[in-house]
């Protein structure tokens, strides 16, 4: 088997969103016992940060497999102008009728970003997503 000499990047997005925990098929009293202050029916907020990482071959003539431009881009389209300043439960296709957790999150970014690098001579490794300064999630595609 040919080892390849793989190299890994990251770059970070940052987003404001709101969403709420919530299962519709509980009553209120079990979903505020389960999601505590996240289940509140005002909403809530986060600073988010979004670290995606991707790995792949140097060209030789370029010096990289991927223009960081080009990935910013990418995280824009998918990542930023999708989440930024919206309401993840309400706003968000792509979430529709899901649990909004950060692991969630997480899973969806990794889809939205694996449909941008498509056709790129690029594989994502990992998405990170920071809910708070002290809690994130990993999502390396289901291995």
């Amino acid at each position: 088997m040919e080892r390849k000499d793989l190299v890994y990047i990251t770059r970070r997005a940052r987003f404001n969103a709101a969403h709420r925990l919530w299962n519709p098929a509980w009553s209120a009293e079990h979903n505020l016992e389960v999601f505590g202050k996240c289940a509140s029916e005002n909403w809530h907020g986060h600073n988010f940060e979004v670290y995606v990482t991707l790995k792949g071959e140097v060209d030789p003539e370029l010096g990289y497999f991927i223009n960081f431009n080009d990935l910013k881009a990418i995280m824009k389209e998918r990542i930023e102008e999708q989440l930024d300043h919206k309401n993840l439960n309400l706003d968000v296709p792509w979430l529709a009728g899901k649990r909004t957790s950060t692991e969630v999150l997480a899973r969806g970014i990794w889809e939205q970003m694996q449909e941008g690098l498509r056709g790129l001579n690029c594989a994502l490794h990992r998405v990170r997503i920071w809910e708070t300064e002290n809690n994130y999630a990993d999502y390396y595609g289901g291995l």
